[in-house]
């Protein structure tokens, strides 16, 4: 019988145990910052750091946002002053923390007060005949039947029109915005400057920016990785919900014929959802393996884990980049989810108005999980991680920063309404349960366990959610289940939010804290919290001591998923007890010298100093490239080759 081209795992003592997916990086930007080295999660919990941890991250943040910049060893202001690094704070700190997180839309995404738009209107000519004049390139194709044109004289470039009658027409006019309130990334950061990036969306110049971050921060090269594994063992899952809606993207594509413009033909194709794969595959990472995204609303990125975490667990692949960027950060996005009720807004703001009169707006409180709360803050984000196999990270040294236990995803069943909570998200929270402690046991489960929810903002989850968690907790015996609710700091991304969630969770391993839902006042009776534990302040906890996360998720459309993720120690003992102590010494001597590629990295990341692994200009292989026979197919760039030697999957059902 021919061998198996995959392995489904690792044999232990005549059994099959299935290979772990390893986190060995992160990376991406939010309205808190870059992702990798924990950058973003340390402006969460900034008030906590130790002075050199909080030097480092204003450092990182003014780079990142145009404030400082390094030249010739010096940091310079970009009021062109030499700035020293322990005067960062005093001369930056202030512009940092009002420009990031949640906060007025700035004129940089649009005009909060003067959205454009078109008016109609309807004009009767009963007592005179309406006439004007226009080029005759103007002309419309379609001449309306009380149109009368005429030659203008001594003019062969214009005509005169005469309206007869009534006439509909569409003026240029503006409006205020109604919701101006969003989680944008760090005020004067361009995702799009790193790269040759003319005429990208946004939503993909940030995928470029985040999967880079991801790639940068593993302290191995790509290259190294592609020639360790089977090039069909790579596997690419990214997406985003919308699409590329602004006006590079789809949104050029559904105003052009209304505004007059010319449709392009990038319109179309950089407005698919899967683009941001597409994107990673030819230009970033050259991939030919796998690739696919799901689409699932707000728990979207935990989907696309489930996919990664399914093909790596049965051997299909070893190396996985997983993602989800959104940008929506756009008028007409923001109208749909205000005519759905949805979104908070400048009037229900919470203690901003008086008498009907608006006279103070805290838009940084403007998302408020589980407390008082009207709507949820749309915001926008690219988040990307890297999943190998155990052997894999064993035997490049890779990072290990945590584990993808399991993914849970259930639907809801039948809905009042397409967007109303329904029952899944019950079977999701308790399968994640039962499998921490299928692996961990109950202690783990109980006091060693938090969650990061989702959160969103809305009244309606606020009790859903709550109750799910609590109801949860009682049946497993979780007297205290700590919760945070980060949107409260960052706003809702929509597809990336769970990337959002987890990428801070990586945070708590490794600095010690949950960041509290610091908008959070008085908790609402419809709160259930009989076993939760909801803290405004962060909450220090021994981050050794603190082995797992549940993520949770709970989509628009009976979208509900949540993800069991393991911390970095419990992921490296259940690897020795996989392979051995002698094997986890060796990744060890392998690992230091991958931590400190990824430190120089890290430190370049901090000063401004970033790279994309952006190539638009690689060779590109042809049919006569390709060595192929029936039993392997070699293709240049790789060591490895496909193999063709395929077992029967079906044997006992083999006809003939």
């Amino acid at each position: 019988m021919n061998s198996p081209v995959v392995s489904a795992g690792s044999y232990q003592n005549g059994e099959i145990v299935p290979h772990l997916p390893v986190i060995v990086s992160f990376g991406g930007v939010n309205a808190a910052g870059r992702s990798s080295f924990h950058s973003a999660y340390k402006r969460l919990v900034i008030d906590r750091l130790s002075a050199k941890e909080k030097q480092e991250t204003l450092l990182s943040l003014s780079t990142l946002m145009g404030l400082l910049q390094e030249e010739d060893g010096k940091l310079i202001g970009n009021d062109g002053e030499e700035c020293q690094p322990d005067q960062i704070a005093a001369r930056f700190e202030e512009s940092i923390l009002r420009n990031t997180l949640l906060r007025e839309i700035i004129p940089e995404r649009f005009d909060v007060n003067r959205v454009a738009l078109n008016s109609r209107l309807v004009i009767n000519s009963d007592s005179s005949d309406i006439s004007f004049t226009i080029s005759r390139k103007e002309i419309p194709n379609h001449i309306p039947d009380n149109w009368s044109l005429t030659d203008c004289a001594d003019d062969q470039d214009n005509v005169r029109i005469t309206i007869k009658g009534k006439q509909e027409i569409y003026l240029p006019d503006f409006k205020e915005a109604l919701v101006k309130t969003a989680g944008q990334l760090p005020t004067g950061f361009d995702p799009g400057k790193y790269y040759h990036s003319n005429h990208h969306p946004r939503g993909l110049q940030m995928s470029v920016f985040g999967a880079s971050d991801a790639l940068n921060s593993l302290g191995i090269d790509w290259d190294v990785i592609k020639n360790a594994v089977h090039p069909d063992q790579i596997g690419v899952y990214a997406g985003s919900g919308h699409g590329q809606m602004d006006d590079t993207g789809g949104g050029g594509l559904m105003k052009a014929l209304v505004t007059g413009k010319r449709t392009s033909s990038r319109f179309l194709p950089l407005s698919l959802v899967d683009m941001p794969s597409n994107f990673i595959n030819a230009y970033v990472i050259g991939n030919i393996g796998h690739t696919g995204t799901q689409i699932a609303a707000c728990a979207t990125f935990l989907y696309n884990i489930e996919l990664a975490i399914k093909e790596i667990r049965s051997g299909r692949r070893r190396v996985a980049i997983v993602g989800n960027t959104e940008a929506p950060i756009l008028p007409e996005i923001l109208d749909g989810y205000k005519a759905m009720g949805a979104l908070a807004d400048d009037a229900r703001l919470l203690g901003a108005s008086k008498n009907g009169q608006i006279t103070h707006l805290d838009r940084m409180k403007s998302c408020r999980p589980f407390s008082e709360n009207f709507g949820f803050t749309l915001s926008e984000s690219a988040q990307f991680v890297i999943l190998f196999d155990d052997e894999l990270a064993l035997e490049l040294g890779a990072q290990v920063h945590g584990s993808v236990a399991d993914v849970f995803i259930k639907a809801d069943g039948y809905k009042k309404s397409i967007s109303s909570p329904g029952f899944g998200n019950y079977l999701t929270l308790a399968k994640s349960c039962a499998r921490l402690r299928a692996i961990l046991g109950e202690d783990a489960l109980r006091h060693r366990s938090f969650v990061s929810a989702h959160g969103s903002g809305t009244p309606l989850n606020r009790s859903t959610e709550s109750h799910g968690l609590n109801e949860t907790a009682k049946a497993f015996g979780i007297e205290d289940w700590k919760v945070a609710a980060i949107k409260c700091y960052l706003g809702h991304p929509l597809t990336p939010a769970s990337g959002d969630q987890l990428v801070t969770a990586l945070g708590t391993w490794k600095y010690g804290f949950i960041p509290g839902i610091f908008t959070m006042d008085a908790i609402p009776d419809d709160v259930h919290q009989s076993n939760l534990s909801f803290s405004k302040e962060h909450v220090e906890v021994d981050a050794d001591g603190m082995d797992a996360v549940l993520v949770n998720s709970k989509g628009f459309g009976g979208n509900n998923a949540t993800g069991l993720f393991l911390s970095p120690q419990v992921t490296l003992k259940m690897m020795e007890k996989k392979h051995g102590r002698e094997a986890i010494g060796r990744y060890r001597n392998r690992n230091q010298a991958v931590e400190e590629k990824a430190e120089i990295y890290a430190k370049d990341a901090e000063l401004g100093k970033f790279q994309a692994y952006y190539r638009d200009s690689e060779p590109v292989l042809g049919e006569g490239d390709l060595k192929l026979t029936d039993k392997k197919l070699e293709i240049p760039g790789y060591d490895k080759p496909v193999d063709l030697d395929m077992e029967n999957l079906f044997p006992d059902m083999t006809p003939f």
